[in-house]
C-alpha cells in the first residue's frame, strides 16, 4: 500500500517524489512510526506535505488508500485479547528457587528475553515457565503466577484512530481555491521582501556564522555585516463600490494585511471606481485625488503596483474618453490608455481579482488581461502573483 498511496497523493496535486519517497522508507525502517497506522500517518504528513494547501488533500488520499486497513488489524487484536481473556487456571505453583530466579531478572535482560520469546513463538501457549502465553510461570503473558518483576501482555488497548483523524478533516480550510484571512495574506505578501546592505554599524550574520562555525570543526566564528533594510516600495490600488461591494471584506482583509507588513521600504494606498480615469484617491470617500501624471513623476519604474478589483464595468467605461468620470482642463483618454500608461511606466506590475476565474472570458475582464497579468484573489493566486512580482519582466 505504499507506492499507491504515493500515486494517489501525486493524483491528487501533492508534489511528492523520489526525495520525499525516500525519506519516508528511511523513517519507517527507523521505526518513527512507532509500528501504528496513527504513527505513519504522522510521519507521512510530516514528510510528504510542503504547504498548507495540501493538508486536505493528503487526509483524503490516505482514507483512500487505508480506509478499512485498521478493521482487520482489529479482528486479529480481538483474536488475541480473546484468548488472553481466556486464561488457564495456574498449573502449578512456583517452587522458591523459580521465583528466586524470575526475581533476579533486571529489565533490560527481560525485555531482550520478551523480544526472543516473541520471535520463537509461533502458536498459543497455556502454562508452563517459557512461552508467552496464559497461566504460566513465566515472567511474561496474562493470568499467570510469576515473578513480581515481568511484561503483561493484554488488558486494555486504545491510543487515536488515524482514520478517525484523517476523516476529521481539520485542513479543509487550506485549500488553495478558498479566499484568504489576514495571517495568510500577509504570509504571501511576505514573498515581496528584498534588502539592501547599508553601511555603518555592522550587525551579527547568524547564517554566516553558522556556516562558518561548522567549517571551523565546531569552534565558534562570528561573522558580522553591514545591517540590512528593506527595499521593497509598493504601490497598492483597490477598486471600491459597485460590483466591488460583495468583495468589500476580502479587500479589506488584503488592506489590513499590507497596512500591518513591516518588511515594505515604502507603502502607497489608493482607491478608485471600476477603472482609472487620470487620478486615483487616498480614501475610499474619493477624497484628496492623486493625478496619475504626478505619481508616475514621484514613483520611479522600480515600485511594484498591485490593482486590486473585479475588472467588471460596463464597455464605454473602458474604451471611451474619460470613461464613467470627466475631468475639465484634463485630456481626456480611454481608461484602457490609462492602464496601458501605469504598465508600461512599472517595470513589476499585476492585478488581482476576486471574481473566479471561470468568469473571467467575454467580458471586460479579457480586455484588462491583455494588459496586466491577472491573478484570482485566493491562497495560490496571490502566492504566484508575489512571485511574478520578483521576476524579471
Amino acid at each position: 500500500m505504499y507506492l499507491p498511496f504515493l500515486y494517489e497523493l501525486r493524483a491528487r496535486g501533492v508534489p511528492v517524489g523520489t526525495t520525499e519517497a525516500v525519506q519516508l522508507a528511511r523513517a519507517l525502517k527507523a521505526g518513527l512510526h512507532e509500528q501504528s497506522l496513527d504513527g505513519f500517518y504522522h510521519v507521512a504528513r510530516a514528510l510528504l506535505v510542503h504547504r498548507e494547501g495540501h493538508l486536505d488533500d493528503f487526509d483524503q488520499a490516505f482514507l483512500k488508500v487505508f480506509r478499512g486497513v485498521e478493521v482487520e488489524s482489529k479482528k486479529v487484536q480481538d483474536e488475541l485479547l480473546e484468548w488472553l481473556k481466556k486464561a488457564m487456571p495456574i498449573a502449578d505453583q512456583l517452587t522458591d528457587e523459580e521465583r528466586a530466579l524470575l526475581e533476579n531478572l533486571d529489565p533490560e535482560e527481560l525485555q531482550k528475553l520478551f523480544e526472543k520469546r516473541l520471535e520463537e513463538q509461533k502458536e498459543r501457549h497455556d502454562g508452563g515457565n517459557k512461552w508467552i502465553g496464559t497461566a504460566g510461570t513465566s515472567p511474561f503473558g496474562h493470568s499467570g503466577k510469576a515473578a513480581r518483576q515481568g511484561i503483561r501482555v493484554g488488558g486494555p488497548g486504545g491510543g487515536r484512530s488515524a482514520i478517525k483523524t484523517a476523516d476529521a478533516r481539520l485542513y479543509q480550510g487550506y485549500r488553495q481555491d478558498l479566499t484568504l484571512d489576514v495571517r495568510q495574506m500577509q504570509l504571501a505578501l511576505r514573498k515581496l521582501r528584498t534588502y539592501v546592505r547599508i553601511g555603518g554599524d555592522e550587525e551579527l550574520d547568524l547564517e554566516g556564522t553558522i556556516a562558518a562555525t561548522a567549517k571551523n570543526a565546531g569552534e565558534l566564528e562570528v561573522v558580522v555585516r553591514p545591517p540590512r533594510r528593506p527595499n521593497t516600495r509598493v504601490i497598492l490600488m483597490m477598486d471600491v463600490g459597485g460590483s466591488m461591494d460583495p468583495f468589500a471584506l476580502l479587500c479589506s482583509r488584503l488592506f489590513s494585511a499590507a497596512k500591518k507588513s513591516t518588511h515594505f521600504k515604502e507603502l502607497r494606498t489608493y482607491y478608485f471606481h471600476n477603472c482609472v480615469y487620470g487620478r486615483v484617491y487616498e480614501t475610499e470617500r474619493f477624497t484628496d485625488p492623486v493625478r496619475i501624471e504626478d505619481l508616475l513623476h514621484e514613483c520611479g519604474p522600480h515600485y511594484k503596483l498591485i490593482l486590486v478589483g473585479d475588472a467588471l464595468m460596463a464597455p464605454y467605461e473602458l474604451m471611451s474618453p474619460g470613461g464613467a468620470l470627466s475631468y475639465e482642463g484634463e485630456e481626456r483618454m480611454e481608461g484602457i490608455s490609462w492602464l496601458m500608461r501605469l504598465r508600461n511606466h512599472f517595470r513589476k506590475s499585476v492585478w488581482l481579482n476576486p471574481e473566479p476565474p471561470r468568469y473571467w472570458e467575454g467580458n471586460t475582464i479579457e480586455n484588462i488581461r491583455g494588459v496586466f497579468d491577472m491573478y484570482p484573489l485566493t491562497l495560490e493566486g496571490l502566492g504566484e502573483a508575489m512571485s511574478h512580482l520578483l521576476r524579471t519582466r
